[in-house]
């Protein structure tokens, strides 16, 4: 009957008060920033602020955690500059999960802006693969809800970047991604034969952790914007399925659902276990 859930909570202060605010919130497991995700900018985290997370972590029994990258980096591009500070800014946040003994940094693959698709999962397979990986953390490739030239909307394409990667890589399924990607969601049978689609074609021994966000855009829109659990077009039947399927239910959920309508990160948590079974 147990699950793990938790969310996206803040370090501002220092990295050990994302742990606290998990804490307050009821979570179990959750995931940070390690810096501003808008600026290319350094993880600024010395090793007493790392000691004091890891110890508030262990105490309070949550895990895992997950980095999320900055929203700069780009694994797709073409363009030389980009790729250099997206790989330079992708090593520094997998070294940084180690020192907070971290398992797991997660990351978009990023918009082939022109080059294609072919090229564009090239590129991120070639970026990757510069990264020296320390054997603490896995790389997540995170799905996309696909707008524009973006990358990651198909299973295809996760597939292809864990097949020709020499590194040890997973995936995190953002639920709102997958859905607004055009694999739906919103029924039980929906969401089997979801679960099933990936299975085939990636393989659910490659998903370390679902980022569970309900979704406020339909289907197949490419629209990226999360609804609480069970109040957006996904629907309470959908998230029910999502939480109890037995291919899922053991997975870490990490929740990036919106603070609005009086309602935020603690009411979802509450939200997710009331629909366990």
């Amino acid at each position: 009957m147990s699950v793990n859930v938790g969310a996206h909570t803040s370090i501002a202060g220092g990295a050990y008060n994302a742990v606290d605010e998990q804490v307050e919130i009821g979570g179990t497991c959750g995931q940070i920033f390690s810096h501003s995700p808008q600026v290319w900018q350094d993880p600024n985290i010395d090793e007493e602020e790392a000691a004091t997370f890891r110890d508030r972590t262990a105490d309070h029994d949550i895990g895992p955690w997950v980095i999320h990258s900055s929203y700069l980096v780009n694994l797709c591009t073409p363009k030389d500059d980009l790729r250099e500070k997206s790989i330079d800014s992708m090593q520094k946040e997998v070294d940084a999960a180690a020192a907070l003994d971290i398992d797991y940094v997660n990351v978009h693959l990023g918009a082939h802006t022109g080059a294609g698709v072919e090229q564009g999962l090239a590129n991120a397979v070639s970026a990757l693969d510069e990264l020296d990986v320390p054997e603490s953390v896995t790389v997540l490739v995170e799905s996309d809800a696909g707008s524009g030239t973006k990358l990651g909307d198909e299973f295809e394409h996760l597939s292809t970047v864990l097949a020709e990667s020499e590194q040890e890589l997973g995936v995190c399924l953002d639920t709102a991604h997958v859905f607004a990607a055009g694999y739906d969601l919103s029924t039980p049978d929906a969401v089997d034969d979801t679960v099933a689609a990936f299975d085939d074609v990636v393989g659910l021994e490659h998903l370390h952790c679902l980022h569970l966000n309900d979704s406020k855009h339909d289907c197949g829109t490419n629209k990226d914007e999360h609804a609480h659990v069970g109040e957006g077009l996904i629907g309470e039947a959908g998230m029910e399925r999502i939480i109890n399927h037995p291919d899922l239910r053991d997975l870490p959920f990490v929740l990036e659902t919106p603070t609005e309508d009086g309602k935020s990160f603690a009411w979802n948590v509450e939200r997710v276990r009331e629909l366990r079974t």
